[in-house]
């Protein structure tokens, strides 16, 4: 009994020797990679003090760039070589010759897409639920060629069996149907809702961040984009899934408050492009799509058809923070207001600071967030800000009808964005997300008029809603921070 108890610590000795020899080999790793010295300091320390915890966490949790993906694009642009340029030339003589004041808004943003801002493109606001599907679903009827569709969340629920009954329509009817959606956002979807959908015809693929040997971990990864292209002809971008509780008021949570923009012009190609792009990643195909003609926008819709757009595509392939250069970019160059709606207001340092400054030198900063959580942890983390952002003179928002799920930026008089990027770390550096931001002063009025009505069902907060509550409340505050960097 003696020796086994030996041999027992012995090699129970030996294993935690071995994991705090793979603890020391991680942080390394952490060193090396981490883009913030904050993320290395934290990560280190977790690793040191609780190994068996922090070591697999860190390998599931911490990686900060998706493998794989531009190496699967630059496959698909070699056998493709026609279709991309192709996509080249139909644009450019649709590219905007930006004056001076538009370059202050949106010169960085070309640089940082490697994409061109286009002339003549319609841009209809669409708000919530039911003005979203009906014209996603009028668009999809009207469908005589193909249908593009990718949500982060797909439900098997009421308004998830009609979009899935309308797209076997279209795809019984001859045309092609393809759909992209996030395995872990779509998580509860069952298989025969996918089996469906395939046996009429539809090509159905999960993204799939974890393909290749390499890359298993990768499931802290997620595709957040919301993308509908009919024909080539119009597209569609925004904040609204697919489910009851986006179109439905519920019990929970009310109204849901949500945002997209309908597309017409040459800004639908270059969404189209961007959902390619995503699709060759999760079915390792190019499908035959329209590339050589742009519908023009004539104004017979609900824009004048004059609206500049950049379609913006940031995710975590990138060398830089796309997410956070975009935000950073519309905050410092506000120079008479910043509104922003988001769901999640979890950021980083710099993009607080960044508020802060405007809102110091004299802008109108606001920022508009939900009273009623959807996810606790942003929830409660977004109390720790309040203060902070009150004494600079950032002004913050909370929605009380329904849970807001906008993600949506007006600065000064023609800039404007409406896509599916939220104000959080999340959006910033670990998801694929896609905006469409338009220089338009009509279409910033439009907004701005959103806006108002908005702000009427709003309470303004500040730091007392954080400081009068109960200890054990602002405990879970701070924990809730803590946990800001992968929220």
């Amino acid at each position: 009994m003696f020796e086994e108890n030996i041999d027992k610590f012995a090699l129970g000795t030996l294993l935690f020797i071995g994991w705090e020899v793979l603890a020391v080999a991680t942080i390394i790793n952490v060193v090396m990679k981490a883009r913030s010295a904050a993320g290395a300091w934290g990560w280190a320390m977790a690793m040191l003090a609780f190994p068996f915890i922090a070591v697999p966490l860190y390998w599931i949790l911490g990686r900060q760039q998706f493998h794989g993906y531009m190496d699967r694009l630059r496959e698909a642009q070699e056998a493709n070589e026609r279709v991309f340029l192709g996509v080249q030339e139909t644009l450019s003589p649709h590219y905007a010759d930006l004056t001076d004041e538009q370059k202050r808004y949106g010169g960085v943003l070309e640089k940082l897409s490697e994409r061109r801002w286009t002339k003549g493109n319609e841009v209809c606001l669409l708000i919530n639920g039911e003005m979203i599907m009906e014209a996603i679903f009028a668009a999809i009827e009207s469908a005589e060629d193909y249908v593009l569709a990718q949500f982060f969340i797909v439900k098997d629920d009421k308004l998830g069996n009609q979009f899935r009954e309308v797209l076997e329509k279209k795809a019984r009817a001859g045309v092609r149907v393809y759909l992209v959606y996030d395995e872990i956002g779509s998580h509860a979807l069952p298989k025969s809702y996918v089996r469906s959908l395939r046996e009429a015809g539809v090509s159905v693929h999960a993204f799939h961040s974890t393909q290749g040997p390499s890359n298993r971990f990768q499931i802290n990864f997620r595709n957040h984009r919301k993308i509908v292209v009919t024909d080539g002809q119009v597209g569609f971008v925004g904040g609204l899934n697919i489910g009851d509780e986006y179109c439905e008021k519920t019990e929970r949570f009310g109204e849901w408050r949500d945002t997209h923009v309908q597309l017409v012009g040459p800004s639908v190609l270059s969404l189209q492009m961007i959902f390619l792009s995503d699709y060759y990643w999760a079915a390792r195909e190019v499908p035959e799509l329209t590339w050589d003609q742009v519908t023009e926008a004539d104004g017979s819709g609900c824009g004048a058809g004059e609206s500049e757009v950049l379609t913006l595509p940031t995710g975590p392939i990138e060398t830089i923070e796309g997410g956070t250069i975009f935000f950073l970019n519309a905050i410092t160059r506000a120079k008479r207001r910043i509104w922003i709606a988001t769901p999640y207001f979890v950021t980083d340092e710099s993009i607080r600071s960044g508020l802060q400054m405007a809102a110091l030198r004299g802008v109108d900063v606001r920022v508009m967030i939900p009273d009623k959580p959807d996810k606790y942890i942003p929830w409660l983390a977004t109390f720790s800000y309040l203060s902070d952002m009150e004494s600079a003179g950032v002004r913050v928002f909370r929605y009380e009808p329904g849970f807001l799920h906008s993600k949506v930026i007006l600065v000064d008089e023609s800039f404007s964005s409406v896509g599916t990027a939220n104000l959080d770390n999340r959006s910033m550096r670990l998801n694929f997300e896609v905006s469409a931001v338009v220089l338009d002063a009509d279409f910033a009025k439009s907004v701005e008029s959103m806006f108002e009505m908005d702000w009427e069902n709003c309470r303004e907060v500040g730091g007392a809603d954080y400081l009068n509550r109960p200890a054990w409340f602002r405990l879970g505050v701070k924990l809730a921070r803590l946990a800001s960097p992968v929220l």
